[in-house]
C-alpha cells in the first residue's frame, strides 16, 4: 500500500475496471438514494430525545461541572439534529411526513435556521460550489489571486473578515443569527417573513429558560450549546469547501460532478464524531447526490470505488490551519494559496 492510501485509508478502483465519471458516477449512487422511513424516524427521534434529555440535564443538574458536561454533549447533538433538518430540507428523509414538517418547523424556530432563507442560500451553494464568487451566498466567498490584487481595500477587508477564523467560530452570531436569519429579513421582509418567527422563537426560548431557571440555566441550556454547536457546524461547512487540495473551476469547465468530487472534501472523523455530525464528513458524496440519506452515505462510499479517493481533511490542528490558510485560488498554479503567496 502506498503512502497516499495509508494516509487516507482509501481503497483504489479495480485496475481493469473503467472509472466512472459524470453522469455514470451519479447513476451509480442512485440505489443509495432510497429512504427507509423507519430508519429515518429512528435517527430523528433518538437524536431529539437525547438532545432534549441533555438540555434538561444542563438546566436542572445541581452541580455546575455536570451541567457543563450535559451542555457540551447537547451541543454535539445539536449538530446531529441540524443534519437531520438538512436532509429533510433536501427531501432525502421524511419528505411526505406532516409530523416531520411540524417537528422541523419548531426546530428551525428555536435554532436560528429559517426554512426559506436557509433553503434558498443552500440550494444556491449546491449549484455554485467550486466556482469563483466574491458574494457570500450560502457559502464562503472565493476570489482568484488576480481578483485579489485588483480589489479595493474595502473589498479585501470584507473578504478577509468573512473568511476569518473569528467569523467562523463566532457562527452563532455571525452566521446563524446575522447571515441566515436577520439579513434576509432586512433585505426582503415579505419574502422572508418566517425569519421574524424564528427570531421571536429563539428569543422566546431564551426568555422562558431565563425566567424559569435564571441566567445559569439560559447559559447552559441555550448560550453555551448554541455557541459550541454553531462554531463546530460553521467550521465543518467551511472546511468542506475551503481546504488544501481543493480545485476551483471556471464556468466553462465547471460541472456538477466535478465540483462534488474536487471542490468538496471528505472530512475523516472517528466513529463518535462521525455519528455526532451525521456523516456530514462524506460531503463529496452528499454533493454528488443530495437525495442520499445521511445514514446511507458510508454505504455508498464503501460500495463505489470512485468515491473512495476524495481529498481528505480532518479535525487535526494541522488540517484546521491548512483550511484557514487556503484563502485564494491561483489560476496559474491551479491550487489554493495564502494571502502572502498572492502578492
Amino acid at each position: 500500500m502506498d503512502q497516499a492510501q495509508q494516509n487516507s485509508g482509501r481503497a483504489q478502483p479495480t485496475p481493469n475496471k473503467a472509472v466512472r465519471t459524470g453522469r455514470e458516477l451519479l447513476k451509480a449512487t442512485i440505489p443509495f438514494a432510497v429512504e427507509s422511513v423507519s430508519l429515518s424516524w429512528w435517527n430523528v427521534a433518538s437524536t431529539f430525545v437525547l438532545l432534549i434529555a441533555c438540555l434538561l440535564g444542563a438546566g436542572l443538574a445541581p452541580w455546575w461541572p455536570l451541567r457543563l458536561v450535559f451542555s457540551t454533549i447537547a451541543a454535539l447533538l445539536m449538530v446531529r439534529a441540524f443534519i437531520t433538518y438538512h436532509d429533510y430540507m433536501h427531501r432525502a428523509i421524511l419528505p411526505r411526513s406532516r409530523l416531520a414538517w411540524l417537528l422541523f418547523r419548531i426546530y428551525s424556530a428555536l435554532s436560528l435556521t429559517p426554512p426559506r432563507s436557509w433553503k434558498q442560500s443552500h440550494n444556491y451553494h449546491h449549484a455554485h460550489v467550486g466556482q469563483i464568487s466574491i458574494e457570500s451566498i450560502g457559502a464562503f466567498p472565493i476570489m482568484t489571486t488576480r481578483m485579489w490584487r485588483e480589489a479595493s481595500r474595502t473589498t479585501r477587508f470584507s473578504y478577509r473578515a468573512t473568511r476569518h477564523p473569528l467569523t467562523v467560530f463566532a457562527g452563532y452570531l455571525t452566521i446563524f443569527f446575522f447571515s441566515i436569519t436577520l439579513l434576509p429579513l432586512l433585505k426582503e421582509p415579505l419574502r422572508h417573513w418566517d425569519s421574524l418567527f424564528v427570531l421571536l422563537g429563539h428569543a422566546g426560548l431564551i426568555a422562558v429558560v431565563w425566567v424559569l431557571g435564571g441566567f445559569d440555566a439560559a447559559f447552559f441550556v441555550v448560550f453555551l450549546p448554541m455557541t459550541v454547536a454553531s462554531a463546530l457546524g460553521s467550521y465543518l461547512f467551511f472546511a468542506q469547501h475551503s481546504f488544501k487540495g481543493m480545485r476551483v473551476f471556471m464556468p466553462n469547465v465547471w460541472t456538477f460532478q466535478k465540483a462534488a468530487m474536487e471542490s468538496s472534501s471528505y472530512l475523516k472523523l472517528g466513529k463518535f464524531m462521525q455519528w455526532m455530525t451525521g456523516n456530514i464528513g462524506y460531503h463529496h458524496i452528499h454533493h454528488l447526490n443530495v437525495r442520499i440519506p445521511f445514514y446511507r452515505l458510508p454505504n455508498a462510499m464503501r460500495a463505489i470505488p470512485e468515491l473512495q479517493q476524495p481529498v481528505v481533511t480532518t479535525l487535526a490542528l494541522r488540517d484546521i490551519r491548512d483550511c484557514f490558510r487556503s484563502c485564494l485560488w491561483d489560476e496559474e498554479r491551479q491550487r489554493m494559496v495564502t494571502y502572502r503567496e498572492a502578492v
